[in-house]
C-alpha cells in the first residue's frame, strides 16, 4: 500500500505535507528525509499516518516524522506531536506505542576492544546466561503483585533499593529513573500478572543487549564529557523496555478509549488514533497508567545494567567500578511527556508524543542532568546488528523544529517476515561471525528478522538529524558482539 498524500520539498532535509493534502488536517505534516532517505519512505503508508496525527485535536506546530519513520500503530514509528494542555488537546495511546517506554541504556568502561576480543565469545555467552532473553518470564527476580506496585511507582530506584545498581545511574537516567506521577491504581490486574515475572528481561523483536568498540569520535571535547575518550574503547547498549506490563496497559486502554472519542466528538480518519481529551478520567487514567509502564521500564533496563556489570566482573575478574562500567544516558523512546514549548511565539505547556522517537534537548535545559548542563543531553540512537550505532547530543535548533526530539534508531525496511523470507537460507550467525561479530539469539529466525538487510543504514539517518538540527553526532560503535531473544 504506498501512499497517497502529496510531499513538496521545503529545503535539502526537509519534506512538508499541506494542510491542503487532506481535509480536517489542523496542521502541516513535516517529515525530516534528505533526497535518498525519502525515496526509501515515500511508497510507505507512514506518511498516509502522518497526516492522520495532524487531525488531533488541540495539536500545535506540525505533525512531525524523524528520518527513521515507518508504518507503526495509528502514529507512525518515528512521529511526534505535541497537543496543547488548555486547549482540548488529546493523548493517543497510538502516540505511545505498545511497548511504553521502550529505550536505551548505555554504559561506557575502561576496557579496550584489544583487550576484549580475546575473551569475547566467553563474554557473550555469560551474558546471554545472566540475562533473560526471548518471550515469557526471566529466572532471576519473582515479583509479585503486591511489590509491582512499588516497581511501578519507584521506577529504577525501587532497583537501587535492592542492591541493583548505583546511585549515579540515577542521575543519568531521564527522570531520574521515575515519574513522580505515576499511578499504580490505574493499572489493571492483568498488566501486573503479565509484568512481574518479566522483570529484569529483555525481550525479543528488535531489542538487544550489544557490546561495542568506539570506531570514530566526531566531537571530542563532547565524548570526553560523556567518558567516551578513545577509538576501541568498549560500550554496551540495552534497548528494551516495559515488556508484556506495557503492552497489556496499552490494549488495555485503547479498549477504553476507542468507544470513548465518539463520546467527545472526536472524528479521527483511522481508529488507531483513538484519543480522549488530557483532562477527562480516561486521559488522565492512561496517563497514570503509561507512567506507571516507564518506571516498570526503568526498573527493568536498571537490573539488567546491574546483571551486565556482574557479567563483566565473572570474565574479566575486576570490579565493575575498577573497569569505569558508569552509565553514560537512558533515554526512552515509547512515551508522552507534559513539557513547556515555544509555539507561534508564546509558551505553552503541551503533552508531546514521541513514538520511536528520542528526546534531544540542548546545553542548559532544566532537564539535562548537571554534568551535562554544558554540552547538553545524550542521545543514544542504536542501527543493526552487523553495522553501527551513534552516540549524538542534543542540538538547541531542536526545541525549534521538533519539541525537542530527534531520531531513535535505524527504522525498518522490511517488515520482519519479509526480512526471514529474503534471508532464507541464510546463517545470519556464521554471517556475523565472518564479520567479527559473536551473536546469540534464542532462535534463528529472530536473528533473520533483525539482519541488516531489515533496516535502514542508521549513518544515513544520522546524516539527516545532524545536518537539519534534531541531534549531532559525538561518536560511532561498531558491534563486537550481541545477546538477543
Amino acid at each position: 500500500m504506498g501512499s497517497k498524500v502529496t510531499l513538496k520539498k521545503l529545503d535539502e532535509n526537509r519534506w512538508e505535507i499541506p494542510r491542503t493534502c487532506k481535509a480536517g488536517m489542523r496542521v502541516p505534516g513535516i517529515i525530516f528525509a534528505d533526497d535518498a532517505l525519502i525515496e526509501s519512505i515515500v511508497d510507505d503508508p507512514c506518511l498516509e499516518q502522518v497526516a492522520n496525527v495532524a487531525f488531533l485535536p488541540g495539536i500545535v506546530g506540525c505533525s512531525l516524522a524523524m528520518p527513521d519513520i515507518h508504518w507503526g500503530y495509528g502514529f507512525p514509528i518515528g512521529g511526534v506531536a505535541a497537543t496543547e494542555v488548555a486547549s482540548g488537546g488529546v493523548i493517543s495511546p497510538g502516540g505511545v506505542g505498545f511497548d511504553i517506554n521502550c529505550g536505551v541504556r548505555m554504559l561506557r568502561t575502561d576496557l579496550t576492544a584489544k583487550e576484549v576480543r580475546p575473551r569475547l565469545r566467553e563474554l557473550i555467552a555469560a551474558l546471554f546466561r545472566d540475562i533473560h532473553t526471548g518471550a515469557g518470564a526471566g529466572r532471576r527476580l519473582q515479583v509479585d503483585t503486591k511489590e509491582i506496585d512499588k516497581v511501578l511507582t519507584q521506577g529504577a530506584v525501587w532497583a537501587l533499593g535492592r542492591g541493583l545498581g548505583d546511585p549515579d545511574d540515577l542521575d543519568v537516567t531521564e527522570d531520574g529513573g521515575r515519574i513522580k506521577e505515576a499511578d499504580p491504581d490505574a493499572v489493571g490486574d492483568r498488566p501486573k500478572v503479565r509484568g512481574g515475572p518479566q522483570l529484569g528481561t529483555l525481550g525479543s523483536g528488535n531489542h538487544f543487549l550489544e557490546v561495542q568498540a568506539v570506531d570514530e569520535i566526531f566531537d571530542r571535547p563532547v565524548a570526553s564529557a560523556m567518558g567516551i575518550r578513545e577509538i576501541g574503547q568498549v560500550t554496551v547498549m540495552i534497548h528494551c523496555g516495559s515488556r508484556g506490563l506495557g503492552h497489556q496497559i496499552c490494549t488495555d486502554y485503547l479498549k477504553t478509549i476507542e468507544p470513548s472519542a465518539e463520546r467527545y466528538g472526536i472524528s479521527l480518519p483511522d481508529r488507531q488514533l483513538a484519543a480522549v481529551p488530557l483532562s477527562s478520567p480516561e486521559g488522565e487514567g492512561y496517563l497514570g497508567a503509561m507512567r506507571a509502564a516507564a518506571n516498570f521500564a526503568w526498573a527493568n533496563r536498571q537490573c539488567i545494567a546491574h546483571w551486565t556489570r556482574q557479567s563483566f566482573e565473572g570474565v574479566f575478574g575486576r570490579s565493575w567500578v575498577e573497569m569505569g562500567m558508569w552509565q553514560v544516558y537512558d533515554v526512552c523512546h515509547n512515551i508522552a511527556k507534559i513539557e513547556e514549548h515555544v509555539v507561534d511565539g508564546r509558551l505553552k505547556k503541551v503533552c508531546v508524543h514521541r513514538k520511536g522517537a528520542t528526546r534531544s534537548f540542548p546545553p542548559g535545559h532544566p532537564d539535562v542532568p548537571g554534568r551535562y548542563q554544558g554540552v547538553g543531553q545524550p542521545v543514544l540512537i542504536p542501527g543493526d546488528m552487523g553495522r553501527y550505532s551513534f552516540l549524538a547530543v542534543g542540538d538547541p535548533r531542536a526545541m525549534e523544529l521538533s519539541f525537542g526530539s530527534t531520531c531513535h534508531g535505524a527504522g525498518r525496511l522490511q517488515s520482519r517476515t519479509k526480512a526471514k523470507k529474503l534471508l532464507k537460507g541464510h546463517d545470519i550467525q556464521r554471517e556475523l561471525e565472518e564479520q567479527g561479530i559473536i551473536a546469540l539469539a534464542r532462535g534463528r529466525g529472530s536473528l533473520a528478522e533483525e539482519a541488516s538487510l531489515a533496516y535502514k543504514d542508521v549513518a544515513d539517518v544520522m546524516k539527516v538529524a545532524d545536518a537539519a538540527g534534531l541531534s549531532r553526532k559525538v561518536a560511532r560503535l561498531r558491534p563486537l558482539g550481541v545477546i538477543k531473544g
